[in-house]
């Protein structure tokens, strides 16, 4: 057993449990339930695909929680990205206290299950792509995938993470959340074009696989 990867992983888990839950919950005065609805779609998921990581794929697991970016321009994406995530929990707690809007139980139902759909994509992607990482770089013997969800676009994990990221404000009951969320999708696009300018550069075959594959997160869009 790695013990010192399991530390790393529960400190991680750990940390990121309080600061949710101080980001969701303080603002909003209150536990409420979308907020703990939140939390356990999101963290319950999370603990299941960590202990399967941690058993089959620990390499993997490592280098998931390797979130040091090299490149400043990735940089200042994550910096961005937590900017929007820090901005949209606490605005989603604001609206529940202060009662600004109100999504309807059904949608809210929805978002949860696209939500877990989501998540369940991110766990294939991380299943097809042993090189998968936090950060943009070119590993020592990696190679191209393009089977699975990478035969149909270039980048399912990022598809999948914009789907689970514009469900959490919904989750949450709160529209003007939503509309700081929506910078996320901007973001990501930003991270794609740099990080594909990256692959061509280093990632023989990457070229080639980007005329079979023409789209990047969404088939027949972009």
């Amino acid at each position: 057993m790695d013990s010192k990867l399991l530390f790393q992983a529960l400190f991680k888990f750990i940390t990121g449990i309080i600061l949710i839950g101080v980001l969701v919950f303080l603002p909003a005065g209150t536990f409420y339930f979308g907020g703990i609805l939140l939390c356990g779609l999101l963290f319950i998921p999370m603990l299941v695909l960590g202990v399967i990581l941690f058993i089959k794929s620990p390499k993997l697991l490592q280098k998931r929680l390797d979130t040091k970016e090299k490149a400043g321009t990735q940089k200042g994406i994550v910096l961005a990205s937590a900017l929007i995530f820090t901005a949209g929990f606490v605005i989603a707690g604001l609206d529940y206290r202060f009662s600004w809007s109100a999504v309807p139980a059904w949608i809210v139902i929805t978002a949860s299950v696209l939500f877990l759909v989501s998540y369940g994509l991110y766990a294939e992607v991380m299943r097809e792509n042993a090189y998968l990482s936090r950060t943009i770089g070119i590993q020592k013997g990696q190679k191209v995938i393009d089977s699975g969800l990478y035969g149909i676009i270039r980048h399912p994990m990022y598809a999948a993470t914009i789907l689970m990221f514009l469900s959490i404000p919904i989750i949450l009951g709160s529209w003007y959340a939503f509309l700081v969320f929506m910078l996320y999708p901007i973001v990501i696009i930003v991270r794609i074009i740099h990080e594909e300018n990256v692959l061509e550069d280093g990632l023989p075959g990457y070229s080639e696989y980007k005329k079979r594959v023409q789209y990047r997160i969404i088939p027949f869009v972009w």
